[in-house]
């Protein structure tokens, strides 16, 4: 089967896998290449996927939609990170927020400044 891991800006992961693991609203669910072609909503959580050589891999997955069709898994996200270790994503999912948190800041500020200069035109223009 075919994994394709979709954020809004970038293809997060491409690969061939033998197995997909995600989770859905009512629990995990798992998927292996007879399965029925389906799709499900996917909530916050870990994906994990076996590859085509065995290995055991993981993708830590905001909300967003899982379609398997034929050979074919996509799963589109906002947000996701994958690293081949559990204790690697872990690391990779602290970088990821610590990251967002301070472009959050600074979109914060920025609007600060944008209603601040707003308010001081408006008091002008009276």
């Amino acid at each position: 089967m075919n994994l394709k891991v979709l954020l809004p800006e970038r293809i997060l992961l491409d690969e061939t896998v033998q197995r997909v693991v995600a989770e859905a609203e009512d629990g995990s669910f798992g998927i292996l290449p007879r399965h029925v072609d389906f799709v499900t909503a996917v909530v916050p959580g870990i994906m994990t996927y076996i590859k085509e050589n065995g290995e055991e891999s993981f993708v830590a997955t905001d909300e967003g939609i899982f379609l398997k069709q034929g050979s074919n898994i996509l799963v589109s996200v906002e947000n996701g990170v994958r690293a081949d270790k559990l204790g690697q994503l872990e690391q990779a999912v602290n970088n990821f927020l610590s990251s967002r948190g301070n472009l959050e800041k600074r979109s914060r500020y920025a609007l600060g400044l944008l209603e601040a200069d707003f308010l001081r035109r408006f008091v002008e223009m009276e």
